[in-house]
């Protein structure tokens, strides 16, 4: 059986109200959103190619951020945490986030490990909130 790489929750919702659940939700646990990619506009304008709605968020919680690098700078091509909120059909949206210790684990490092639980709880907290 594969690991899952990320926490998944469907929402009865718009993308941008999803957008701004999820947003707040980040918020209340220490998140901010650094970053907004709309893949959905990236693949019309470099394939030609229509998608479904689909945007990645980068949030940051800048302490854990920073315990992380300070233990490990390499750890930086695993940050921000991804958001992808999705546009599954009939008024439905995914909310995916990243799942900081399927990042981290493959690190080896027990600090970072347990500092990617802490990072998977407020992240889950955030998706049951959104």
């Amino acid at each position: 059986m594969t690991q899952s790489i990320n926490f998944k929750r469907e929402l009865q919702a718009t993308v941008d109200e999803a957008i701004e659940r999820i947003s707040d939700a980040l918020k209340q646990e220490g998140f901010g959103i650094l970053t907004r990619i709309d893949m959905h506009a990236r693949f019309k304008e470099k394939v030609g190619q229509d998608v479904p709605a689909v945007i990645i968020l980068g949030a940051c919680n800048p302490q854990m951020a920073f315990e992380a690098y300070s233990r490990a700078p390499d750890v930086t091509s695993l940050l921000p945490c991804n958001a992808v909120v999705r546009d599954i059909g009939q008024g439905r949206v995914s909310v995916e986030l990243a799942k900081p210790t399927a990042l981290m684990n493959m690190l080896g490092d027990k600090a970072l490990a347990e500092l990617a639980q802490v990072a998977d709880q407020k992240l889950k907290n955030a998706l049951e909130r959104a």
